[in-house]
């Protein structure tokens, strides 16, 4: 049993492990040469716990043809996988699932010319991914990226964001794109105030982000803390915007799952 419980993951080295505040932390490790992902998707990540496997799931930030494999992760008080990820270090191993998860893909929409990607937190780390694909670029004329924090300094990837104008693949394409940091919980420059629900519903994102949203083009993309996704989603519900399935075609596609 023991055996093929591990035939279903790899071992893999901590490259690095970046502490931004007390509860931001980002960390690269070493890729399998069969690893493959999908912009979006999710990996397993695990540690040995006695006899068991502690397992918890991270969006990738990385793009799908990265040497290594990038993650975001937000700490939780109490959390037992935050509690060994807070003492990871450089050279430490970590479980790896041979297998990426989900569905949370940009190219299940089949039309629409703006993409709209709203996230809170961690959120944020599949939108990272997708944006260094040429493909999502090349598919959507308009891209906007929101990352809703509480505080300012939760904003680490602003100079990420910027620099993408550099990216040998995706570079001539980022005047396509606009990102809109949003903080709750402090005055911040540049920086929206209010909870996304409430963004969209006053038209204030929609202003920020220089775009008309509409039915016929506009595709929305929702990733972050549950009660965002719920709330969010419900919003755009009552605007008249529905769920995308394979059948039947809509305008939101979310993921809940941190």
């Amino acid at each position: 049993m023991q055996a093929a419980v591990e035939a279903k993951f790899t071992e893999e080295t901590v490259l690095w492990v970046k502490q931004h505040t007390p509860k931001l932390l980002t960390f690269a490790i070493t890729r399998p040469e069969a690893y493959r992902f999908s912009a979006g998707q999710f990996s397993r990540l695990g540690f040995r716990d006695g006899a068991g496997f502690i397992w918890r799931a991270y969006s990738v930030v990385s793009a799908e043809y990265a040497d290594t494999l990038e993650y975001f992760v937000v700490l939780i008080e109490g959390g037992p996988m935050s509690a060994r990820l807070a003492q990871l270090q450089a050279g430490d191993s970590i479980l790896l699932d041979k297998t990426a998860f989900g569905f949370f893909l940009p190219g299940r929409f089949t039309d629409g010319e703006q993409l709209i990607m709203l996230s809170t937190g961690s959120g944020i780390a599949p939108f990272l991914s997708m944006l260094q694909q040429p493909a999502v670029w090349e598919r959507f004329r308009h891209i906007g990226l929101v990352h809703s924090v509480s505080h300012a300094n939760e904003l680490i990837f602003s100079q990420h964001i910027n620099e993408l104008i550099h990216h040998p693949l995706i570079g001539e394409y980022t005047d396509q794109l606009t990102y809109q940091p949003v903080v709750t919980r402090e005055p911040t420059a540049g920086a929206l105030g209010q909870r996304l629900p409430q963004l969209l519903q006053n038209g204030t994102l929609a202003e920020g982000l220089g775009l008309n949203f509409n039915h016929e083009q506009t595709r929305f993309m929702l990733c972050g803390n549950p009660a965002m996704v719920t709330d969010t989603f419900q919003t755009l519900l009552d605007m008249g915007y529905s769920m995308h399935r394979n059948k039947v075609p809509g305008q939101i596609i979310m993921e809940n799952g941190f």
